[in-house]
């Protein structure tokens, strides 16, 4: 992100550098300097795509590896209720412990999850935020540049008091 923002930057100084046009209100840049930005932008931006990506990735990986943990442990506390069942006076002891067990995994991997979604969410929405900010501040740029290039319409009222 830090590489887009200093593109933005210096977009920005190739304006600031620019030389004003007496009497109107547009600016001469540097054009080649202007479309080398660019270039180097459009390739930024796709790099922090794939950043975000991998992102979503890691997050993936690590809920799959939450739910193979709950899953380990939902296992292992089976085979633990199976062998304490075997034996008459304690199987009330191990259901309830097997239970206890299975709550807390279950609780424990939905804790994962959800910290692996709200950092999901969260790196995700400042990205976003970033991305947004970067399209505002070109589209601003760009929009500022191709009004300096309009050319203004002809004043009309001065030609109708020279009929009248």
């Amino acid at each position: 992100m830090a590489d887009i923002l200093a593109l933005v930057d210096r977009l920005e100084a190739v304006v600031n550098q620019g030389w004003r046009i007496p009497f109107t209100a547009k600016t001469a840049i540097n054009e080649n300097e202007f479309f080398e930005i660019i270039d180097q932008m459009r390739v930024s931006i796709p790099e922090e795509l794939r950043r975000a990506e991998e992102l979503l990735q890691s997050r993936e990986s690590v809920m799959a590896s939450a739910a193979a943990d709950a899953d380990e442990l939902l296992e292992d506390t089976r085979r633990k209720a199976e062998r304490l069942l075997d034996e008459h006076e304690i199987a009330a002891a191990a259901r309830a412990e097997a239970e206890g067990i299975r709550a807390k995994a279950q609780r424990d991997a939905e804790e994962v999850r959800k910290g692996a979604d709200d950092y999901a969410v969260g790196t995700l929405s400042d990205l976003e935020s970033r991305l947004s900010s970067l399209l505002r501040t070109t589209s601003n740029g760009l929009s500022k540049l191709q009004r300096k290039h309009v050319p203004r319409p002809a004043d009309d009222s001065q030609d109708t008091s020279k009929s009248s």
